[in-house]
């Protein structure tokens, strides 16, 4: 469960980091491609190579949907419906994998931060990656 002092400190960072999506997400996709490479069957059609159009492009999506959801964390089912749907019925991506891009975000989120991704900022935002990786894959059940 998240405090209010976390949920507010999670809103903060990633509405700061919105000017930098497309760096963020090309970075967390392009980790989890080296790191899990079964997770590029799902992205076969795009060009994936680091700094790509593509990985750029779907990277800042990636983002924009997490730092929306950030928003009002409270809300985040509601926020998420439409992509819950795409990756369950459309897509039909493996949940797993949420959970595997969750760490790889935390991972570009700590080179890209720094020493402003303090312990709290971790932990706060290790937290919300798992509630939205959760909420992403509730229509597997």
């Amino acid at each position: 469960m998240l405090s209010k002092k976390q949920k507010e400190l999670i809103a903060e960072i990633w509405a700061s980091l919105t000017p930098v999506a497309e760096d963020i997400g090309a970075d967390a996709l392009g980790r989890m491609f080296a790191s899990y490479p079964g997770t590029k069957t799902y992205f076969s059609h795009l060009d994936i190579s680091p700094r790509s159009a593509h990985l750029l492009s779907h990277g800042r999506k990636i983002v924009l949907a997490i730092a929306e959801g950030a928003r009002d964390i409270g809300q985040l089912t509601v926020t998420l419906a439409p992509l819950q749907t795409l990756h369950a019925y459309q897509l039909r991506i493996d949940p797993a994998n949420f959970k595997l891009f969750s760490h790889c975000v935390l991972v570009a989120l700590a080179c890209h931060m720094g020493d402003d991704f303090t312990p709290d900022a971790h932990a706060a935002m290790d937290k919300y990656m798992s509630a939205f990786a959760a909420v992403l894959s509730e229509k597997y059940r």
